[in-house]
């Protein structure tokens, strides 16, 4: 069995009568995904499996969100809310989560929360892309050009958008900060890291900075 930040001890199987509701977020984005139930025994083939596993009320059975589309929800991490019967479960998803096709069961999500959304969906892509030793893409030839030249990109795009808002030019420098986002993202996941990792950063930073108030 994996190890998640889950106690199952702790869990008040008796108060959902033995029916636990599960909140599925994408670790990345942190765009809820979709919700379901889990008995002990959905539970326990989640965290031995590391796929999200619920009990199919329709079904009358386990059900691994993902075992006819592979559409998996892999799990990162699990969280008990503070009363003991609700479960947070931050996974990584195989492509969209709904049987719509939708990124998410909730549908399209609006503002910032639906950008936030795509920035992760644009990870994935990425992510798979490096990963497709048959593809012909261009972000497929950046990662076989190798780090060095990935890097050089960011830095041309990076000089690119300075020059784009010294000139005024508000249009290329949205242009030019999208090219710029996309080719930093690619550089990040060939070091093995992530747009969440810099976000780690940022709050770490803030957090001191608030407390230096």
């Amino acid at each position: 069995m994996q190890k998640f930040n889950l106690d199952v001890n702790s869990i008040d199987w008796q108060k959902v009568d033995g029916l636990l509701p599960a909140i599925i977020q994408d670790s990345d984005s942190r765009a809820v995904l979709m919700q379901g139930y889990m008995n002990a025994e959905a539970l326990a083939h989640s965290l031995d499996t590391g796929k999200v596993t619920f009990f199919s009320r329709t079904k009358g059975r386990l059900w691994t969100k993902g075992e006819t589309s592979n559409h998996f929800l892999n799990i990162v991490d699990c969280y008990l809310d503070c009363d003991h019967d609700s479960l947070l479960i931050m996974a990584k998803p195989d492509g969209v989560t709904c049987h719509t096709g939708a990124y998410s069961c909730f549908g399209e999500y609006p503002n910032m929360a639906h950008r936030l959304a795509f920035l992760g969906e644009l990870e994935n892509v990425i992510a798979e892309r490096k990963n497709d030793s048959t593809g012909t893409s261009y972000t497929h030839s950046l990662y076989q050009s190798g780090i060095k030249r990935i890097a050089q990109k960011v830095g041309e795009e990076g000089v690119e958008t300075a020059l784009a808002a010294v000139a005024g030019d508000k249009e290329e420098l949205l242009n030019e900060s999208a090219d710029l986002l996309y080719h930093l993202t690619v550089l990040l996941q060939a070091n093995d890291l992530s747009l969440d990792d810099v976000m780690n950063v940022l709050q770490a930073r803030h957090s001191k900075a608030k407390k230096s108030l």
